[in-house]
């Protein structure tokens, strides 16, 4: 396998990807992005290509896998403006909630009363900042079970903080 130099790639190729991605993102700054993008990942990954010969195939089918993704988040997840989306009446309306009156000692009591499969799960994630992947070491159970723990776990104790979250009756 022949080394292929990171900087010669870059002088040859940079301005046809930035092309090719200046037309498939019709914006400047997107299309710099991408190309920068793509030299990332050739950065990472480029010292893997068997052909040296196959450089630039590899370079614009990144840079068009890498636009296609990023055109996939953008509408999955749409950006939006935050004050328009309220003045629109597009944000759901929430209702304060007793449950942020509630103080610390009676969440740990009320984390007491629940059974010890669903308790300890949650006081190694809410009180000790364990990730799903440490919980699960340390239960010695796997990462799914883990995660539903801490799901019916919350649901218990949301059951048992109900009553004493119901915000007080106005007059």
């Amino acid at each position: 396998m022949a080394v292929v130099d990171f900087e010669e790639v870059v002088e040859r190729f940079y301005a046809p990807l930035y092309r090719f991605a200046l037309s498939l993102a019709r914006d400047m700054h997107e299309a710099g992005d991408l190309t920068q993008q793509t030299f990332v990942i050739w950065a990472e990954k480029g010292h893997q290509l068997r052909d040296p010969s196959k450089v630039k195939s590899w370079l614009f089918s990144t840079l068009h896998r890498e636009f296609l993704g990023a055109r996939r988040r953008e509408t999955r997840f749409p950006e939006r403006d935050l004050d328009a989306s309220a003045e629109a009446g597009e944000l759901p309306v929430i209702a304060p909630s007793g449950e942020a009156s509630l103080d610390g000692a009676t969440v740990l009591s009320a984390l007491r009363g629940i059974d010890e499969v669903f308790r300890a799960p949650l006081a190694l994630f809410y009180l000790q900042d364990h990730s799903y992947k440490e919980i699960a070491e340390v239960l010695e159970i796997p990462i799914g079970t883990v995660m539903s723990r801490i799901a019916r776990g919350k649901e218990a104790l949301r059951t048992r903080l109900a009553p004493l979250a119901e915000p007080e009756a106005r007059p």
